[in-house]
């Protein structure tokens, strides 16, 4: 399971709507950094099907475990198939030729995708494989038609069908649009629970695209605390000074 790709896998949710000439209209996350147990939930996921093609280079194991409230040993138990030491980062061992090879193109390091695309993007192309025998791998993507990236969360996810709608224009040409999902052969998880692990896996990627985040949200609060409590005081000490100053 570890070796296997991050699936960004075709929806099993109500279907995604798409604006006129095949642009996706983005669906909403809706994730929550703060949420410890859904980001070591995605960090499971990302290990057990993203790291054998997708790194992420510059996170590092043992600040993650710090991050996610893990021990070393939960950590190297579960978390560490491609680390020798705490302290590495989460590269893979593919070759870029074999990749570039298989695929076609090196699969990209994901650990800003969540910060260069947006998580939206991320979830929505996560709901949106469908199958496509014209495809060498025999899927497509509605959010990135003709991605080198094969459905190979199918078992988890199912395998769906694009069902379009559209009409033969004045001068014969067929004009398309995208209606709905057609789930055509079940997966091994529910639509909710397959939704959960998707969010889940974005929650994860947009806490790699900046771990300090989790920190810095932390002091959030004290710092504006701190901010009004000086505002207070420095008003007091105007009223004090200027209270003879006619």
């Amino acid at each position: 399971m570890r070796t296997k790709l991050l699936a960004l896998a075709a929806a099993l949710l109500p279907a995604t709507t798409f604006a006129a000439g095949g642009e996706a209209h983005l669906e909403k996350a809706n994730i929550d950094i703060g949420n410890t147990a859904s980001l070591q939930r995605g960090a499971a996921n990302f290990v057990n099907y993203c790291l054998g093609c997708h790194s992420a280079k510059y996170v590092r194991y043992n600040r993650m475990a710090a991050d996610l409230g893990l021990t070393e040993q939960q950590l190297i138990e579960n978390l560490m198939f491609t680390g020798e030491r705490p302290h590495d980062t989460m590269r893979i061992g593919i070759r870029a030729d074999d990749a570039k090879r298989w695929f076609g193109v090196v699969p990209p390091d994901l650990s800003l995708i969540a910060r260069s695309r947006g998580a939206d993007y991320v979830y929505t192309f996560l709901h949106s494989f469908y199958a496509d025998p014209t495809r060498p791998s025999g899927a497509n993507n509605l959010v990135l038609p003709g991605t080198a990236m094969p459905h190979v969360l199918w078992e988890v996810q199912g395998i769906q069908d694009a069902v379009w709608e559209g009409h033969v224009d004045a001068v014969g040409n067929a004009q398309k649009h995208f209606k709905e999902f057609k789930l055509v052969t079940p997966g091994k998880l529910s639509p909710e629970e397959y939704d959960g692990f998707v969010r889940d896996t974005v929650n994860f990627l947009e806490y790699a695209a900046e771990p300090a985040q989790l920190k810095r949200r932390s002091l959030g609060f004290p710092v504006i605390a701190f901010l009004a409590f000086f505002t207070l005081l420095a008003w007091a000490l105007k009223k004090e000074y200027w209270k003879d100053v006619k």
